[in-house]
């Protein structure tokens, strides 16, 4: 079970990187891509015409949500914790970062500040 960020769905959508798009198309088969509000609320933020806002719309309506109680809480508390905010890791990725690690599902991102704050915290060093 995945949650593929924001900059995995640009690249999806955009359809520029086959291997990208042959990975989510088979996750999202087999129905174990998650949704997270906050990503999909970024990309209705950069969507540029009605046929963009649809094909959002329709997958994030088709696939499995995560339980979002009280996730930017805990964001915050784990930013803190991690002095997320000193390596420049957002709130917002604080909040991604806290669904994957309490619902145990893996982060799929292109995010390299992401990634490394996942990983350390993953591994125990953060």
């Amino acid at each position: 079970m995945i949650v593929a960020d924001t900059s995995i769905w640009i690249s999806f959508l955009r359809n520029d990187d086959p291997d990208t798009v042959d990975i989510l198309r088979a996750y999202l088969k087999k129905n174990e891509v998650y949704s997270i509000s906050a990503i999909f609320g970024e990309l209705y933020q950069g969507v540029k015409n009605k046929r963009e806002k649809e094909i959002i719309e329709l997958i994030y309506e088709n696939i499995p949500a995560v339980n979002e109680t009280d996730l930017f809480l805990k964001a915050g508390l784990l930013s803190n914790k991690h002095r997320l905010y000193a390596k420049g890791v957002g709130l917002i990725d604080c909040y991604i970062l806290s669904v994957c690690l309490e619902q145990r599902l893996t982060l799929w991102t292109q995010d390299k500040k992401l990634q490394n704050a996942y990983q350390m915290i993953l591994d125990g060093v953060a």
